[in-house]
Parts: C-alpha cells; structure tokens; sequence
C-alpha cells in the first residue's frame, strides 16, 4: 500500500518542484538568465579541464582513473602471477596520460558551445534537473571533443608506445588462454573514458552549484541560481 502512495506522490513531487522553479525564474530576467547559465557553465567547464589537464589528473583521481579495458582486467590476475605487473601499471599509466592530454584542450569547444548557448537553452538547464548543466555540454560538444581528443590520444599513445605495450600485453594474454583474442581500438577506449571523466567533473562542479548557489562566489550564479 505504501508503495502504491509513493508511486502516485511522485510524479506530484516532481509537478510541484518545476512549478516552484518555474515561479522563482518568474523574478529573473532573460539576460540574467541567459548571464548565469553561461556562468555556471564556464565554471563547470573551467574546473573539469584544470583539474583533469594536468600531470596525474586522471591517474590521481580514483573517480575518473581509466582502468585496463575490461577483458584485459579478467585476466589482470594471472598475468601478474606470470610476473607482468609492471607491463599492466604502465599501460594504466600510459592510457591515463593520453586522457589528460587530451582533455588539456577541451576548453576551447566547450567556451564554444557555451557561446552558441540559446535563451531556449539557458531556460532548459535551469529547470531541467541536476545535471542539465553536463547533459548540455554532452549534446552539444561530444562529436567535437571525440573528433579533438582522437589525434591527441594517438599521439600520446604512440609516444609512449601504448598500441605496442598493449598488443604485447593482450597477445601474451591471449596466448596462455586467459583472454579470447580481440581487436580493439584502445585510442577509442582512452577517448571515450577521457570524455567521461571531463563530463563527470563537470557534472560535480555542477551539483556544488545547485546545492549551494549561496557559495557560487558569484552574484549572478547567486541570484540566478538561488532563486530555483
């Protein structure tokens, strides 16, 4: 029975919270609305590329850290048993390196699609939810960052000789029946996982943000922000 009140409160819970915010934007102008929301965005950007575009932003950051993929990590164990620890740790090394190389650069796609953000947009972010914010920068500029990120990668990984290190690792795997042997394009993995820890970062900024626009250290995200 409970549950049954929980189920038919819910969607009333959620009619009453976009109502409440919709209310509070009444006061804001578009400008201020259109101000804030580049604002939040910019900070959320500005965060995810500083903290991750550095030496050891991934590798330090058990959050966003890119692990070996994951047939490789099934057989992680025994290969180690066959005294290959050292090979494994420098292709988590190797791979996490690449990442924050690449995301070093992301700030000028994402300063764009905060640029090219709309009033429609701004309204959306404010009343679509928690992570607006990341979901905003996920639509409009993963098929940019992807394009950035992929020659990045590859240069790092070839620097370091990762497709090397990885083949070595993945054959010997392979070759003592731990692993079925694959092809994998290890630049996409390490693309894709430095995408997923830059949208992640932002979406933490974000969240301090909305929990606590009081602490934005901004009066426009105050007044912006405060007032959902």
């Amino acid at each position: 029975m409970l549950h049954r009140i929980i189920r038919a409160v819910l969607p009333l819970l959620a009619v009453f919270a976009f109502t409440q915010a919709q209310a509070g934007l009444e006061s804001i102008s578009n400008a201020d609305a259109g101000s804030g929301v580049r604002e939040a965005l910019a900070k959320g950007a500005q965060f995810a590329v500083s903290s991750l575009g550095q030496s050891n932003g991934f590798l330090g950051n058990a959050k966003v850290k890119i692990p070996l993929p994951g047939y490789l990590q099934k057989a992680e164990k025994g290969l180690r048993m066959f005294g290959m620890g050292k090979q494994a740790d420098q292709l988590v090394d190797t791979m996490n390196h690449a990442a924050e190389n690449a995301v070093a650069e992301a700030m000028p796609i994402l300063s764009d699609a905060i640029r090219k953000m709309t009033l429609q947009d701004a309204k959306a972010i404010l009343t679509g939810g928690d992570d607006s914010v990341t979901q905003y920068f996920q639509r409009s500029s993963s098929e940019q960052l992807a394009t950035k990120f992929m020659p990045i990668v590859k240069t790092a990984t070839a620097k370091l000789q990762l497709a090397e290190q990885y083949n070595n690792f993945a054959g010997k795997a392979a070759g003592m029946g731990l692993i079925d042997k694959k092809d994998a394009d290890i630049d996409s993995y390490v693309t894709q996982k430095a995408m997923d820890g830059l949208f992640l970062m932002i979406a933490e900024e974000e969240k301090k943000l909305r929990s606590n626009p009081l602490e934005a250290g901004s009066a426009i995200l105050k007044k912006v922000f405060g007032a959902l």
